[in-house]
């Protein structure tokens, strides 16, 4: 699907987006990233979403040399470019990027004083409905999560080869997602989301020292659940918790609350979409329009 990118404040069609390859993000996967989506053409939970930003680059010492503000008008100036977030039909993908910069063959930060920002911007593309109504499969894999004492999962870096490793393994399996453990043996978190099992009425997700990056959507459910009368919390969870779970699910950005029915060959509960997992989706999507439609732009 054709994306619009905007470059160090030059926005192009992605055939001529360029960034040079002495660029550290790209010579050594330093930089970090979001992922936001729209609705009703506004970025949901941006101040949310910059706050884990200026977080993740601060673990890396890396500065952001634009402010929220700045930020917002240059993703809603490459949405217009791309036509997008002007209609309920055409909700944008937002993904922004800053990478330590440009400089030598080298790991010296003096070397790079000018981070790069990149501002990519496609059609939000939902999960399928087939896949809300029915759930999906995932596959348990064997690739462990990053040891926070190497890449801290804390840090939403573009170092992704971890994931990557992991939901290639996952493909391979015909899973939707992929679960990965940590070096404690205790679920963690999905290649792309975070996890989620409802036992006895209440949505349990692995806590942030298990070794996860705390997702935007995940902490945002709390609040849904508080509204809607269901216990969301923290708790260790291993392998037999989750073929245990009465309901499965991961939430993300992109994917909202997405039922899991299946892990590998195992059934979760039912088999079918369960009624906390229905409620919690239901009361996000209402709570996300309903926030969109009342909160303006920092940028206004």
């Amino acid at each position: 699907m054709a994306a619009t990118v905007n470059v160090n404040g030059r926005t192009s069609d992605q055939e001529h987006a360029v960034i040079s390859v002495f660029d550290h993000g790209f010579l050594y996967g330093e930089g970090v990233y979001e992922t936001l989506r729209t609705y009703n053409g506004q970025p949901f939970l941006f101040e949310r979403h910059m706050q884990r930003l200026r977080r993740s680059a601060g673990m890396l010492a890396l500065s952001v040399p634009l402010d929220d503000a700045a930020i917002d008008a240059r993703f809603r100036e490459t949405m217009r470019a791309a036509k997008l977030g002007d209609a309920p039909d055409r909700e944008a993908y937002i993904r922004i990027l800053v990478t330590r910069g440009i400089g030598e063959l080298t790991y010296d930060p003096a070397a790079t004083p000018d981070p790069s920002i990149v501002v990519i911007v496609k059609p939000h593309v939902a999960p399928s409905r087939e896949a809300f109504e029915r759930g999906v499969t995932v596959a348990l894999v064997p690739i462990v999560r990053n040891h926070p004492g190497s890449v801290n999962p804390l840090i939403k870096s573009n170092n992704l080869l971890n994931n990557a490793l992991a939901m290639q393994e996952a493909f391979r399996r015909g899973g939707f997602e992929g679960v990965m453990r940590n070096y404690r043996g205790e679920l963690a978190e999905c290649t792309q989301s975070n996890l989620f099992i409802v036992k006895n009425g209440a949505a349990l997700t692995p806590p942030v020292d298990a070794g996860l990056l705390p997702g935007i959507t995940r902490a945002f459910l709390f609040e849904v659940g508080d509204e809607r009368g269901i216990p969301v919390r923290e708790a260790v969870l291993r392998d037999e918790d989750l073929f245990g779970a009465d309901e499965a699910f991961l939430t993300s950005t992109t994917r909202e609350v997405v039922p899991i029915v299946k892990v590998d060959d195992r059934t979760i509960g039912a088999g079918t979409p369960g009624p906390i997992t229905r409620a919690l989706l239901d009361g996000f999507r209402k709570k996300a329009q309903e926030l969109t439609r009342t909160v303006a732009s920092p940028a206004r």
